[in-house]
This record gives C-alpha cells, structure tokens and sequence, in this order.
C-alpha cells in the first residue's frame, strides 16, 4: 500500500503530536465550510419589526389560506426584518377591524360585511339580488368599489389597505329543506350582516346572530334550524353531519375580505420595507382571485362526501325570494343608514347596476 511523504512523516510522530495535526486540519475544514455557508447563502438580517395580525377562524376558505401564508411571504419579501405572527384569540371576530383602528393591533385580516351596520358601502355584497356570485363581485369591485373602501378604510379606520380578496360563496346549512320561499317560514338561521337580517325577517324567518364558531352546537341543540355561511367553511367544519340540507339562494352571496395595517404603523416602517410588502400582498391578492374555484370544487365535493349535495335555487327562485315585497325593508334600513353618513344610497347601488349592466 502506498503513502504520501506526509504520511510517512506523520506515523513518525509521537501521538501527541499526531493529535493536535488531526484537531488542526479538522479546524481549517469546519473554517472553510463555514465559509463556503455564508457565501452561497447569506444570513437573512436580523427582526427590526415585529407585527401582530388579528384573524377569523375559517377553517377551509381561501382566507385562512391566505393569511396563514402571509407571515412566510413577508418574511422572505423583507429579507427577515419584518416578522408577522397571526392570532384567532387577541380580540373577537367583529372587533378585528376596529382593534387596529384604536391601535391594539397593528394589523388584521377583517371582513367587509361585518362593520356594513356601520359603514354600509362595506356591504352592497350583501343587499338582495344586487351582487349574485363571484364574476360580479369581482366587476364592482375593479370598476370602482375596491378604491372606494379602500379610501374608507383609511379615512374612517385609520388603516392602510394592502389587499383584498373573497371568502368562497355563502350557503344554507339546514336541518330540513328549504327549497322555497314558504320553506323560510319559522325558520331560525343564523346570519352575519343586518341586510340579510332584514331579508330573512321579511320572509318570514327568525335571524339569529351568531359566531361561526357556535353553530354546530346551536344546530345540534334545536337553538338555530340554519345557517348561512362561507361553503368552505361549513364544509371545514362538516356543519352536513348535523344539518344535511346544503342549499344556495345567493343570500349575501360573496363577502369581502382584506388586509390592513395601522397608518400610524405602517409610517414608521422604512421606505423600503413597505416597497417590499406591498408587492409581497398585490402577489397574495393575486393568488386568493386566481386559486378561488379550486377552494370552491373543494368544499362542493367535501360536501359530497359527507352525503350531502348543494341544491342551487333556480333562477326564478332567487328572484322571488329576493322581490320587493321582501327586499324592500333590507335596502330601506341600508339607504337609511347611508344617509346618515352623507352618502346617496339610491346613487350608490345605482353605480353598482351600471357596473354590471343591469
């Protein structure tokens, strides 16, 4: 067998020697791949911002997605300076807007429809037979509305609009039927906006104001005979195991969701940084609009397997349940409350028609 003449050199020395050889080259080694470490790939700079996000549980919908994610995009789009940690438990559902006006929080993930009692621009989503799915959600929104509460959100919550996107389409989760207007008679289900509220009154039914988090009790227990709520979600929470009837009658169809960040924050942050995050959003925006259908057929089909299928109205139907004789008193209580804000009510939803070609 062959050796170098270092080799032979070091089978010379005494074992002493041959030891403090070995822990030498051993350091030149970890040295250089230390080295080789820091070149290939640099260190991301240390935390100087930390940021807390309120949110809704939802399990199963586009906005959990979304803002699940959030904290790894902001992360790697700042470079690690900026770290974002998202809560369901600092503050409730319906405070998740208003906490980063009053500085609680410095960030949220809030829902539109739930400040529309309000603020009711927030919710023409909601007004019956006026926005019906996602296409025209998504007509209203680019041709003015996304600006329009985007200004609103900073004028009246002091909070900067850094995205926006959709929860998947609202359905009827009942313990019986309802596959017509006289089916609505009685029925107490839950709803999340005054409109709808007015609707259902109108109609016969008994709104009942509730958490999501509270309705597979509610229903098991005869408190409420329905609910209305995002289909992925329900889907999430397997809200057919208790009440089998799945039914959509494009009642408050497609509720809003955005992104904010305190103004009073987001000014201190460098230049920089809210370059950065700003593009690392418009690119989240841009995936909640595009993946939608796919969190959609995901829930139709959990459905499904659940044993339940969804029933859609059929056109005639929506309209009937959404005629004046009903709709009348939501749209009444929303101009209403518009005017108080100085705003023209009948104007508005009138943009919105025009918007869609109606």
């Amino acid at each position: 067998m062959a050796f170098s003449q270092r080799d032979t050199i070091e089978m010379k020395l005494p074992e002493e020697e041959k030891i403090m050889n070995t822990k030498s080259s051993l350091g030149r080694l970890l040295g250089a791949a230390a080295i080789s470490i820091f070149t290939v790939a640099p260190a991301m700079a240390e935390v100087e911002f930390e940021l807390t996000m309120g949110v809704i549980t939802s399990p199963g919908d586009v906005y959990t997605a979304m803002t699940q994610g959030l904290p790894e995009r902001i992360l790697s789009a700042t470079d690690g300076r900026v770290e974002v940690t998202v809560s369901d438990s600092l503050v409730a559902p319906n405070q998740v807007a208003g906490a980063v006006r009053d500085g609680r929080l410095p960030m949220s993930a809030a829902l539109h429809t739930y400040i529309s009692a309000e603020e009711p621009r927030m919710g023409i989503f909601n007004l019956p037979g006026l926005i019906n799915n996602i296409d025209e959600y998504v007509k209203v929104r680019e041709a003015f509305w996304r600006e329009d509460v985007k200004q609103i959100w900073g004028e009246r919550w002091n909070a900067e609009m850094l995205a926006d996107g959709a929860w998947c389409p609202t359905a009827l989760f009942s313990t019986t039927p309802i596959h017509s207007v006289e089916d609505f008679k009685g029925k107490r289900i839950r709803i999340h906006n005054p409109q709808t509220a007015e609707l259902l009154n109108a109609l016969g039914a008994l709104p009942v104001p509730m958490p999501t988090s509270e309705m597979v009790p509610a229903l098991e227990r005869g408190v409420i005979d329905g609910g209305l709520t995002s289909i992925c979600v329900g889907a999430a929470m397997e809200l057919p195991r208790v009440a089998p009837n799945v039914q959509d009658w494009a009642m408050s169809p497609v509720t809003g969701w955005v992104i904010l960040v305190n103004k009073d924050t987001w000014a201190e942050l460098p230049d920089d940084i809210k370059a950065q995050m700003t593009e690392a959003m418009a690119e989240l925006q841009e995936e909640a609009f595009s993946t939608y259908q796919t969190y959609v057929d995901t829930a139709v089909a959990k459905v499904q397997s659940l044993g339940s299928d969804l029933w859609v109205a059929p056109d005639d139907l929506k309209a009937a349940a959404a005629a004046e004789q009903y709709a009348g008193p939501a749209y009444a209580g929303w101009y209403e409350t518009a005017a108080g804000l100085g705003v023209d009510g009948e104007a508005y939803v009138a943009r919105v028609r025009e918007a869609l070609g109606k």
